[in-house]
């Protein structure tokens, strides 16, 4: 097996812990408690989904590196 290395976004939930969303593979969002839980889940999730992809002779998609920016707006 290769190694796979893809993006993820963490994004803290309203009610705490985490929001994890994978922009390569959006089937592989999930979350946590804690931001090593986070990580830890999104690891699993992605296994599962390249191992899912992968059983159907799907090709992986390359990973994708979304740009963040911030904008102000007056009010």
């Amino acid at each position: 097996m290769t190694n796979s290395t893809y993006t993820i976004i963490l994004e803290p939930a309203e009610e705490g812990g985490f929001i994890v969303t994978v922009p390569a593979l959006p089937e592989a969002g999930t979350q946590g408690e804690t931001r090593g839980e986070a990580l830890a889940n999104a690891r699993e999730a992605i296994a599962l989904v390249i191992e899912d992809r992968l059983s159907r002779g799907e090709v992986l998609p390359a990973d994708i590196k979304p740009e963040v920016e911030r904008v102000t707006i007056a009010s």
